[in-house]
This record gives structure tokens, C-alpha cells and sequence, in this order.
């Protein structure tokens, strides 16, 4: 019997073991986590994991790994090491860095986006895993459903056009994410406008390299068409600055700097962060871009996730003229097909009408 304490104390670790992990007695579990103080993860979480896992009889492991993979025989090296176990979680950045794996060999694996406790047992890490799963595919089946697309925000991005989805490869990642975040990407193809890049430009978790982020002082305009960007229009020093990025980064790995893959938007309402993005980038751009106030492209880069990200905040997406985001809220209730999914869910509609708004970026009201 679990005390009221170790249920609050569990109830993250509960959904994630139970509900996104599928986790049962008897099993094996291995727990990785990155080394104590490395200040990204706090250092319970995954400990307060391995100890719900023990709880209700899984075979825990806990192991800890460096915070990147920076060559190819590492990631090799991982992957061997994670052979043999039923299920892996991952509170560490080498699990974002090998979602895209094709080895088949991979057992059930989750990267975990909680980055502490407080998050872990928030809104964000107990809202039904299920529930959200359910919410992403209908919210899918919109996509595909759609014939034409448009994103809009108050900086001045005019996006649109009809997506062309590939045949045979559904964009998704092998590992599973914890929380549910986003939806499947939405291809760059067939779309063409401009995206308006404000605050900054940060990596999206593949690789990293110095300087991982981009200041920007003053708007600057990407203008696209199907899977180029064209041209970057705004004040001459911070086009500069822009493009010197795109063309440092691209150098580094030999790359294609103008590709521009695809983009997504945030489906999560508990997601949140406090401090401001540029306080602390790096955790910034690991979790927040689950919240719905946040769209992110893909770009730098022929493959998903690309080298760059764009982060529009409080876009509207429509779908065939429907608001689906509506300044940066998610209005489920607008999705065909959505009413059985809430009325299994009712406590995840309440947590749409009340959606957390703090994600460490300003819109130009609260500016």
C-alpha cells in the first residue's frame, strides 16, 4: 500500500512508468540520468523514478551518462550499453540525441522532458499520458485532413499553403517522448511566406556547438519558399549576424545551412518555464517547446530536427480558415472528432481552458 506521501511524491513517476513506459512487475528498467550537478536534470527526479519503479516490482538499473554525444563511437557505445533491458528512460540529452535511431534493436525507450521533480509531479508530468496521445492523433488527423494551412503572429509571420506528407514515413521518432509535446512535424513542402525570428536562434537538441544561440536585437524576416529559405530581409547588421550563423553552423557538419524540413507547435497546457529563455537556454529549449504558446521550425540542415530552430511565439494556426491555435491557445473543442476524447478526459479539457502561459518569452502586450 503506498502512504499519501509517496503518492504525491510518485504520481509523475506513476504516469510516466505506467501509463508512457507501460512498465510491469518483473521487468527490467534502466534509469539514465546525467551526472549529479550537471545543472540541466535535477538530480530526484530520476531518483524518485527508480524508486516508483522498485515500488511496484520492476528490476530498476540506474546509470549515468555524459550530457552529449559528441562523436559517432559514442553513440555506438550507447547504444550497446542499452541492449538487454525490457525498458530505458532517459532524464539525460543523449536520449533526444538518438530519438531518430534506426537501430531495431532498441528496446522501449522514453526521453523524459520533466527536468525536475516539481515538473515531473506538476500538471505537466500527471496529466494522462493516454489522454494527450489521443489529443495529438486527432489534432494529426486535422493536419492531414486539411487543404490549406496558414501561421500568423503579432511579429508579422504570413505562412501558408498545403503540405505535401511524405509517402511510407510518418516523421515520427522512435523513442518516446514523456509528456506528450507536439504532433508529427509538418513538412516545409508545399508552403512558402515569411517567419518572423525574434529573440533568438538556439539549436534543437541533435547536436551541440558553440555558440548554441543567436541573440537577435531587433526582428528579422525569413522568407521561404518549399523547402529553401530565400532570403532573410530585416536591419542589415542582424541579417548579417543571422547569416553568419547559418553559415558557421552548416560548416561545421557540412550541411545544407538554407533547408528548411518542416515545423510543429506545442499541444501540452501543463508544460511551462519560469525563468526567462535566455537565463538558461539550454533547459529552455528542452522542454518549453511543448506548450502551445511555442511553434518551432526545423531548418539548417536536409533532416529532422535540422541544426537551428525557430520559435514563434503565440502563432495562430489555421486550418482551412479554422483557428485551431488561436494566439498561442490551443482550442481543442475546435478539432473534428475531439468530443469522445474530451468526455473520456474531462479533467484535460479543464486544463485547456486553463492553460499554463509562462514559457520564458514575452509577447509584445506583456513586452
Amino acid at each position: 500500500m503506498m502512504s499519501s506521501a509517496e503518492g504525491a511524491q510518485f504520481a509523475g513517476a506513476m504516469t510516466l512508468l505506467r501509463d508512457c513506459v507501460g512498465g510491469e512487475p518483473g521487468q527490467s528498467l534502466l534509469v539514465v540520468s546525467e551526472p549529479e550537478g550537471s545543472g540541466f536534470y535535477d538530480d530526484d527526479a530520476p531518483k524518485v523514478t527508480a524508486a516508483a519503479g522498485r515500488f511496484i516490482g520492476m528490476r530498476v538499473y540506474q546509470t549515468q551518462s555524459e550530457c552529449f554525444l559528441a562523436t559517432a563511437e559514442d553513440r555506438t557505445l550507447l547504444l550497446d550499453l542499452l541492449r538487454g533491458f525490457d525498458h530505458i528512460v532517459f532524464f539525460s540529452r543523449v536520449g533526444d540525441q538518438i530519438r531518430f535511431t534506426a537501430d531495431k534493436d532498441m528496446p522501449s525507450s522514453t526521453m523524459c522532458y520533466t527536468l525536475d521533480l516539481e515538473s515531473l509531479n506538476s500538471a505537466f508530468g500527471t496529466a494522462c499520458y493516454h489522454g494527450m496521445c489521443a489529443v495529438k492523433e486527432v489534432i494529426e488527423n486535422a493536419f492531414f485532413a486539411s487543404n490549406h494551412i496558414r501561421v500568423s503572429c503579432p511579429r508579422g509571420t504570413d505562412y501558408e499553403g498545403s503540405p505535401q506528407w511524405p509517402r511510407g514515413n510518418t516523421g515520427e521518432v522512435r523513442i518516446k517522448r514523456f509528456p506528450m509535446l507536439v504532433p508529427r512535424p509538418v513538412p516545409a513542402a508545399g508552403f512558402r511566406g515569411r517567419v518572423a525570428l525574434d529573440r533568438f536562434l538556439v539549436g534543437t537538441g541533435s547536436r551541440f556547438y558553440q555558440p548554441y544561440h543567436l541573440p537577435i536585437r531587433e526582428t528579422v524576416y525569413a522568407h521561404i519558399a518549399d523547402n529553401r529559405i530565400v532570403d532573410f530581409t530585416g536591419p542589415d547588421a542582424e541579417v548579417q549576424r543571422v547569416w553568419q550563423h547559418y553559415k558557421h553552423v552548416s560548416q561545421l557538419y557540412e550541411i545544407d545551412p538554407m533547408y528548411v524540413h518542416s515545423w510543429h507547435a506545442g499541444i501540452h497546457p501543463g508544460c511551462h518555464f519560469q525563468n526567462r529563455a535566455e537565463a538558461d537556454i539550454l533547459r529552455w529549449s528542452g522542454t518549453a517547446f511543448g506548450n502551445p504558446r511555442i511553434l518551432h521550425f526545423h531548418t539548417c540542415g536536409n533532416y529532422a530536427p535540422g541544426e537551428i530552430s525557430w520559435n514563434i511565439l503565440d502563432a495562430t494556426i489555421r486550418l482551412d480558415d479554422v483557428p485551431i491555435w488561436d494566439k498561442g491557445v490551443l482550442k481543442p473543442e475546435r478539432l473534428p472528432g475531439i468530443e469522445p476524447v474530451l468526455e473520456n478526459h474531462p479533467h484535460l479539457l479543464e486544463l485547456y481552458r486553463h492553460p499554463h502561459r509562462e514559457v520564458g518569452m514575452e509577447s509584445l502586450e506583456e513586452a
